[in-house]
């Protein structure tokens, strides 16, 4: 098991020419004070960095210390190689071959914010971290993430994104069988077990939780847009709103799944983002809206009226090209690819259309200024760093080649006739493996180290022998 070492605070004058602006510094001081007069009771700072599954690594630490963060703190790298059962993953070689090191951590501009944990009392603020030599290292979601949108800013592209998050709440007591089950309406014994896709008595019945995620989203200056009741019974859709700030919409994503979490247990339930949590059920996605923008903000996705671009078509092609070998991130682990399944509203092939949610690219209905592409294929339990990488990789591969764009899908995109996706993560991370293109966008080093980390959690969750191979074999096999 891999423990966190302590964090040791950078007193030191910085040595990173990139982080010696006066104004920087001043400009963090300035942010602590302001949160400090706001929220005067605050007793401790949770630090955070964002691992390769999406999930928070860092530190609570005493406000005292708060102000001395500005000159950095320092993790190990191998924070980014630690897999979802919370093992670092030796083969990665972030670990102990190379001694352990640790990297100076930088905190993000404007993340300093009330956690959900504890509003009054408790902050949080993100990390970053660097390179010796004080580049953005180069194995951190975060990083990865900006690595692509900076080439494709290079080209005078602007992308413009929108994430929307489904989840379930879910009873924190298991059924007989000791799977997960639908929760009670609050102060009921109501269990709602059929699906009620934009029920507003749904909405009404869990109305408490949903005011105190919105009232807690407004205290971390998250930008949601509303709850959806989705298709099956507990589960919800809230939509982040569209920025052009695409590190902050990620950051966005992530702080929101961590507040939806805190705000089910104070009404005791539970909030899962896993993909597919019910054989029975719809699994949850995470769909990313995106458009492009000129420097003077005309979309350029919209031919000046309702209709695609060339731009669009060509960019249309790229991500479609590259999503097979983008699927090992866009389904991060066994649970992921059991979404994937026929009359399920998921797309199985890299396929496209307009107003059509059974496919992998939708053109949703929009005027000129909001023409997009709506992203279908994600799972809700994928790093949205990463995703949004994904995605933006494929937008690159398409403008550095000229591909050809496959037949619109006009009816069930299930039946169509485009690239069927691997359904299967060990399929999938050998596609992964072998794409010269994705490795070419997300970098070498990043998909070295995600592959590695990938195959050792696939490798140990094939080892385990489950309660339904011994029910079915003990006596029969």
């Amino acid at each position: 098991m891999h423990n966190l070492k302590e964090v040791e605070l950078c007193t030191a004058p910085r040595r990173e020419a990139h982080y010696r602006d006066e104004k920087r510094t001043s400009a963090f001081q300035r942010e602590v004070d302001a949160y400090l007069e706001r929220y005067p009771h605050t007793q401790h700072v949770d630090i955070l960095l964002t691992d390769l599954n999406g999930f928070f690594r860092g530190k609570r630490l005493p406000i005292a210390g708060l102000s001395k963060i500005e000159n950095g703190c320092y993790f190990p790298s191998s924070v980014f190689a630690i897999n979802l059962y919370g093992h670092t993953v030796e083969e990665a070689g972030l670990g102990q071959e190379k001694g352990e090191p640790d990297h100076l951590c930088m905190p993000v501009a404007g993340t300093l914010l009330p956690s959900a944990a504890d509003p009054t009392q408790v902050a949080q603020l993100m990390l970053t971290m660097l390179e010796e030599d004080g580049m953005p290292f180069d194995v951190e979601p975060r990083n990865v993430l900006s690595k692509v949108w900076q080439a494709l800013k290079q080209r005078d592209i602007f992308p413009v994104v929108a994430v929307e998050m489904e989840f379930y709440l879910v009873d924190q007591n298991r059924d007989p069988t000791g799977m997960l089950q639908p929760p009670c309406a609050p102060g009921t014994h109501e269990r709602h077990t059929q699906p009620q896709v934009y029920s507003l008595e749904n909405l009404d019945n869990f109305a408490a939780v949903l005011s105190d995620i919105h009232r807690l989203a407004g205290l971390q200056k998250l930008p949601i847009n509303g709850a959806v009741a989705e298709s099956s019974p507990g589960q919800f859709e809230i939509n982040l709103l569209h920025g052009d700030n695409l590190l902050k919409a990620c950051d966005h994503a992530l702080q929101l799944k961590r507040l939806i979490r805190l705000v089910a247990e104070n009404h005791g339930m539970n909030a899962t983002f896993m993909a597919k949590p019910y054989e029975d059920f719809a699994g949850s996605g995470m769909h990313l809206h995106i458009s492009l923008r000129d420097r003077e903000g005309n979309n350029l996705l919209s031919d000046g009226g309702r209709g695609d671009s060339p731009l669009m078509r060509r960019i249309l092609a790229g991500m479609l090209d590259l999503m097979p070998a983008s699927m090992a991130v866009l389904a991060p682990n066994v649970n992921a690819f059991r979404r994937f399944q026929p009359g399920m509203y998921v797309p199985t092939q890299a396929n496209w259309g307009h107003n059509n949610r059974t496919v992998a690219l939708r053109i949703p209905c929009s005027d000129s200024a909001n023409h997009r592409v709506e992203y279908r294929v994600a799972g809700a339990d994928a790093n949205p760093y990463l995703a949004l990488a994904a995605a933006l990789a494929g937008i690159a591969h398409g403008l550095e080649y000229p591909l050809p764009l496959p037949l619109e899908v006009t009816g069930n995109g299930e039946e169509s006739q485009g690239v069927t996706l691997p359904i299967r993560q060990c399929e999938a991370l050998q596609v992964f493996a072998g794409s010269q293109g994705l490795t070419r966008q997300l970098g070498e080093h990043f998909c070295h180290v995600y592959h590695t980390c990938k195959q050792a959690e696939l490798r140990h969750f094939e080892r385990m022998v489950t309660q339904t191979e011994i029910g079915l074999m003990l006596k029969n096999a």
